[in-house]
């Protein structure tokens, strides 16, 4: 199994419980459908700190603790990119089917970010992960009070992605008991810049297109084996 997929896997079986079954397909297809960017960098962190007798160092599938704080990285920022996307069309204000079909997605927000915190709790990541949902906060806050649509919108909406691969970088090394090194953070803050807004869609991550981010992330702040996780 890719570990990719280890990381879609775990974060779905974190949700297994919502109901209605119409809130957990709707969570369910979110995640599915999801690039998987956030956890690989995760996972790809902890393989690159790690020490080299662990299995995740050697390219090996690493073990259900590192994998969850890659979940937990990812349940985060599906439900704030969410919520972006939901504060920005503001589907409460198309009728009355729109107001049912809004009301589940902003519940369905909200759950994805719990059961990150949840899964990231206790965790030297843990205090990151209440930053970056904080900054999330004041830099929507920001651009409502704004109403710029312009560079100034786009430049508060990109601090989330920002802010969730530093929090993947500190969550990996975290699940390794190490701390990571100021090229990574740096590397990730690289990879931010490059992708804006969003991040490559998962089908593509077969192909090249989400593992070629990933694999620049580290291969190239470190000198040693970071394997991807998004390659076949």
């Amino acid at each position: 199994m890719e570990l990719a997929d280890s990381c879609r896997r775990v974060a779905i079986e974190a949700v297994t419980d919502v109901e209605p079954p119409a809130l957990y397909e709707l969570i369910e297809s979110t995640l599915e459908s999801a690039s998987m960017l956030p956890g690989a960098l995760t996972l790809e962190s902890a393989g690159a700190v790690a020490p080299s007798e662990t299995a995740v160092r050697n390219g090996d599938e690493p073990d259900d603790g590192i994998v969850t704080h890659a979940a937990g990285v990812q349940l985060i920022y599906e439900g704030l990119r969410l919520t972006r996307s939901l504060a920005h069309e503001e589907p409460w204000s198309d009728g009355d089917e729109t107001d049912v079909d809004g009301d589940m997605e902003i519940l369905a927000a909200d759950i994805l970010v719990a059961r990150g915190f949840y899964l990231l709790a206790r965790t030297d990541a843990a205090d990151k992960a209440v930053r970056t949902v904080q900054a999330f906060g004041r830099e929507q806050t920001h651009r409502l009070d704004e109403r710029d649509d312009g560079p100034a919108a786009t430049a508060h909406d990109a601090t989330l992605e920002r802010d969730v691969l530093e929090l993947a970088v500190l969550a990996g090394a975290a699940a390794v008991d190490e701390r990571p090194s100021p090229s990574l953070l740096e590397r990730a803050d690289e990879i931010a810049a490059a992708v804006g807004t969003s991040f490559p869609p998962a089908e593509p991550s077969t192909t090249g297109s989400e593992s070629c981010v990933s694999e620049r992330s580290l291969e190239e702040s470190t000198t040693d084996r970071a394997t991807s996780v998004t390659d076949s």
